[in-house]
């Protein structure tokens, strides 16, 4: 698999996509020849690179869109919620037009399964304000791929003003009525007959749960929300027989990354070499920095995004040496066990570490 790389696409529209405006949608035209740069699975995510005040500001967000709408019409759909005071979000609801130019970083991420037209499964996601982003993408591919397969969405908001995609999961409940269960819980708005009210956290789902499937049941689950919102589901979810081999995570909104420290004498830098598109860089890393910090030195081009362990867009192979890392949510268990890392949360617990991001 090619390393992800930059590529500029034009901007065809940007559209609110909450009743509040705190959402749009921004719809990009991929070229012909950049379709296989853009090529993913439902699920996975890109990231903006947006120049601002002689720095570069680099966010991640996840597709909505289908990859039958890349091949089949070019386009690209993201997904971004505006934040208070948030660069990119804010850039895109305000000032963004059809026309302009985005950087966009090749999709990236283990969010998704593949979908095969002859299998039927249960499929059932959790999710919590803007991350309902990705599980769309997962909804409407699930539903049009696999038609013996179901669909059950559970989908959390503060109201029902800024519910994201409302009515495109109407449009696909329409379109499926036997197949997708969608059910909105909302925390600051009366709920409707027989469902509860509030937050999407583990005595709600303990509730919820039971009343639409038997969760043990179903094939494959995804919890995508809030770094809280998505343990708390991980919690129900093993309280109720779910097996963890079954429940996919994505998080949104977490914390500043906490910094593991060496293990070696305060003041002694680490070795660190870097092979990229076959080109070997070495730099040295002071205690107490990622083995991303020293890259992006030496390597403006390295794939990176968030910073916190979150997206894995950093993520690169050990081959020499050991390393430490605070934050692993972006890795699964076979990726840890073939040696893999997020830069942007490694730092060296040996003199010398030699890291790869040609071999994935």
């Amino acid at each position: 698999m090619a390393r992800p790389r930059f590529h500029r696409v034009r901007v065809e529209s940007v559209t609110p996509v909450a009743a509040d405006g705190s959402a749009v949608e921004v719809t990009c035209v991929v070229p012909d020849e950049l379709t296989d740069a853009f090529a993913f699975t439902p699920g996975q995510h890109v990231t903006v690179r947006l120049p601002v005040d002689g720095r570069q500001i680099r966010r991640a967000y996840s597709l909505c869109s289908t990859p039958r709408e890349l091949t089949a019409r070019g386009r690209l759909r993201l997904g971004v919620r505006l934040v208070p005071g948030g660069t990119f979000s804010s850039h895109a609801a305000r000032d963004l037009t059809p026309g302009d130019q985005l950087e966009l970083l090749s999709p990236v991420g283990t969010f998704g399964v593949p979908f095969d037209p002859a299998r039927r499964r249960r499929y059932a996601a959790v999710a919590a304000g803007s991350g309902i982003t990705p599980v769309l993408s997962l909804v409407a591919t699930a539903l049009d791929t696999e038609p013996g397969s179901r669909f059950t969405v559970l989908y959390g908001n503060r109201a029902a003003s800024s519910t994201m995609f409302a009515d495109e999961l109407g449009d696909l409940k329409d379109r499926h009525p036997r197949r997708l269960h969608l059910v909105h819980l909302f925390s600051r708005e009366q709920p409707r007959a027989g469902l509860p009210r509030g937050r999407l956290d583990r005595a709600t789902l303990d509730v919820l749960l039971p009343r639409l499937v038997r969760p043990a049941e179903v094939d494959e689950w995804f919890v995508c929300g809030p770094a809280g919102m998505v343990s708390e589901a991980a919690a129900a979810l093993a309280g109720h027989g779910v097996d963890p081999a079954t429940v996919r995570t994505e998080l949104f909104h977490v914390g500043e990354s906490p910094r593991e420290s060496r293990t070696e004498p305060a003041g002694d830098a680490a070795e660190v070499s870097v092979v990229m598109d076959g080109r070997v860089t070495t730099v040295p890393l002071e205690p107490g920095r990622s083995v991303l910090d020293a890259v992006m030195a030496a390597r403006p081009d390295v794939p990176y995004s968030c910073q916190t362990g979150v997206c894995g867009t950093c993520r690169a192979r050990v081959v020499e040496g050991e390393v430490r890392m605070a934050r692993t949510w972006a890795l699964t268990d076979e990726d840890r066990a073939a040696g893999d890392i997020l830069t942007c949360q490694a730092v060296p617990l040996t003199d010398r570490v030699r890291i790869d991001f040609d071999v994935l």
